[in-house]
């Protein structure tokens, strides 16, 4: 049962078991979203092209020019796009979104491909992290020597401009626009203008290559001071003049956030009250009088625009989307109105996690991200398309509902809110086929019933993993990305060897030693493997396992190919832990030659065929 609000008055928990929503989260959550309107005539429709849709006597403007009449039936021919209705009788427009209602997916492809966190995938000429270069380097390795077909990476949005820097890609401050701090400074057109400044201050970079702990800060600061001395000699030079004159409303205003972060500070409730709407007079005062340092951040994000789109050339990047955003960042600013106060997201108690999860960032109230025609929605999925690549949606269940938490609440006194799963997965559909790229959905954790039928019906893939799947690979479904484990779980070497374990029992995590156990056993068994065999025999067990499976894409971590037994982030243990801040053992110069790296690349190239 759901209430005009979208709320969800019961669920079901992990174990099948009915669970009731208390009143007073109910009443909580209907005061953060506000009454929604009654009649909404306005509201986009949006719809698959041939969809049988009564519509009343309209003129629809076309996105790419002209006008059609149309009276009583939708035309079933409309090209794909967003387009205009006005009504004949009557006042006011509505937005008209056609979708092909089925992602990009290239007939017969099947390919494997790399999962990488691009800030531990370090060169020897890195400045301390993995950079765009360091990318391109990557996946043209991948791509030529080993025959992989794409590279999925960590969620590349960005964090504020300021110290400290964020480590979690997944608590961007926007998920528009991309973190300055993956640009490779040397390959900055104008960094030749100022080359004994940038040669000491790589000097200074490689020299945070000699440990795996990235320092962020001291990267951000060696990157920002040699980025500054470039933009002094050449103001972004007259391409970037022409790139700048054809963006619009948001470059502009992430980019004056940015200036004024820099100013007052990350967190823009803390802001003096003039500028804490972003059109507001005193924003628009701030803007002109900081143009040159408003101009600065966005040529940040023209840099690292060519960079990733170098990057991407013959090989499929494809990135992480993060459920949301910082509740203090750019976008937070930027779409205030929309977002619900006092609520965040996160995930109801489960057998992975008894006490259940908040993951502190804030929701879009369903209702008014309608009346704004979806277009933060459309922003989002837009900016995260590599050319020729694809996306992963981080929780994908969140198209359907999500879990909100009243502030002052735990994670068990939530309640699941629907949100219009038709119209977005419609404009994921429409957005996947304008980029050319393929789309996975990850699907993991608790997932209502139907939920994986609709994705497939629409081409999204499925995301499965050996850690999670009681069916042995080669029972998985074809319309899938098949893999071994995630940035959030074990990896082969510390699953197998128990490293993994004995880590979560020094952060006092009482880790479910037997679910670890039971998942062990099952790699041994299905993988063929003594209980006395190697880390990297392990690796190479379960990654022919992996190989069994008919999923169009399978996927190895880089860190299984080396072996690492640490993985990138355990959940809960910020502040004690180093999440996300852990390079992988060996540069890339060196991955290039590692022996496993070449084995589990050959058991999956031979699975798959070319990329």
């Amino acid at each position: 049962m759901r209430d005009a609000w979208g709320i969800e008055s019961r669920f079901q928990d992990a174990q099948g078991r009915d669970q009731r929503v208390g009143s007073r989260t109910v009443e909580f959550l209907r005061q953060a979203m506000g009454d929604p309107p009654g009649d909404t005539p306005s509201l986009p429709l949006v719809v698959r092209r041939g969809t049988p849709t009564a519509i009343e006597d309209c003129e629809i403007i076309l996105e790419g020019g002209g006008v059609i009449a149309a009276a009583g039936e939708l035309p079933p021919d409309l090209p794909l796009g967003y387009h205009t209705m006005t009504p004949r009788a009557g006042s006011g427009e509505r937005r008209l979104i056609i979708s092909p209602g089925r992602c990009h997916l290239p007939a017969g492809w099947r390919a494997w491909g790399w999962t990488a966190q691009l800030y531990a995938a370090r060169s020897e000429r890195s400045w301390g992290i993995g950079d765009f270069a360091d990318l391109r380097r990557l996946a043209g390795w991948s791509a030529g020597r080993l025959g992989a077909g794409f590279v999925l990476v960590n969620p590349l949005h960005t964090s504020a401009p300021v110290l400290p820097q964020q480590a979690s890609p997944y608590f961007p401050s926007s998920r528009r626009f991309r973190n300055p701090i993956y640009l490779n400074v040397e390959e900055v057109p104008g960094a030749e203008l100022v080359r004994e400044h940038i040669e000491l201050l790589s000097s200074r970079g490689r020299q945070l290559n000699r440990t795996r702990l990235i320092d962020r800060d001291e990267v951000w600061r060696l990157k920002m001071e040699a980025l500054q001395a470039i933009w002094d000699r050449t103001s972004g030079g007259g391409e970037f003049d022409g790139w700048l004159a054809g963006q619009g409303r948001a470059l502009d205003e992430f980019a004056t956030w940015s200036a004024l972060a820099e100013k007052f500070g990350s967190r823009w409730p803390n802001w003096p009250e003039a500028y804490r709407r972003p059109g507001g007079p005193a924003v628009a005062r701030f803007r002109n009088e900081q143009l040159h340092r408003v101009k600065f951040h966005a040529w940040l994000q023209w840099l690292a625009g060519r960079q990733l789109d170098a990057a991407a050339t013959g090989l499929a990047i494809i990135q992480d989307l993060a459920i949301g955003v910082d509740p203090y960042g750019a976008d937070a600013w930027a779409w205030q109105d929309l977002f619900a106060s006092g609520v965040s997201i996160g995930a109801p108690p489960d057998e992975f996690n008894s006490q259940g999860q908040n993951w502190s960032l804030p929701p879009f109230i369903p209702w008014k991200l309608a009346e704004a025609g979806y277009q933060p929605f459309i922003d989002t999925i837009r900016a995260s398309f590599a050319p020729g690549g694809g996306l992963r949606l981080d929780h994908v269940m969140g198209l359907f509902r999500l879990w909100w938490i009243p502030e002052d609440a735990g994670p068990d006194e939530g309640a699941y809110v629907r949100y219009p799963d038709e119209e977005l997965l419609n404009i994921v559909a429409l957005e996947s086929h304008r980029a050319g790229a393929v789309v996975v959905g990850e699907d993991l954790g608790t997932v209502e019933k139907g939920v994986r039928e609709v994705l497939a019906e629409r081409n999204m893939l499925s995301y499965r993993l050996l850690w999670f799947e009681e069916d042995p690979p080669s029972e998985w479904p074809g319309l899938a990305l098949g893999a071994i484990t995630t940035h959030d779980l074990p990896t082969v070497a510390g699953l197998w060897t128990g490293a993994d374990l004995e880590e979560q029992s020094r952060l006092e995590l009482k880790p479910r030693d037997g679910g670890t156990e039971a998942i062990r056993k099952r790699l041994a068994e299905q993988g063929k493997l003594d209980g006395d065999a190697t880390p990297e025999q392990a690796v190479e067990g379960a990654y022919r396992l992996l190989a069994e499976s008919p999923s169009v894409l399978l996927a190895a971590t880089l860190d299984d190919a080396l072996g690492v037994p640490e993985r990138p982030n355990i959940p809960g243990t910020d502040g004690t832990r180093a999440n996300w801040s852990m390079a992988l053992p060996l540069l890339l110069e060196e991955i290039e030659e590692a022996p496993l790296a070449q084995e589990v690349a050959g058991i999956l190239r031979a699975a798959t065929g070319p990329g």
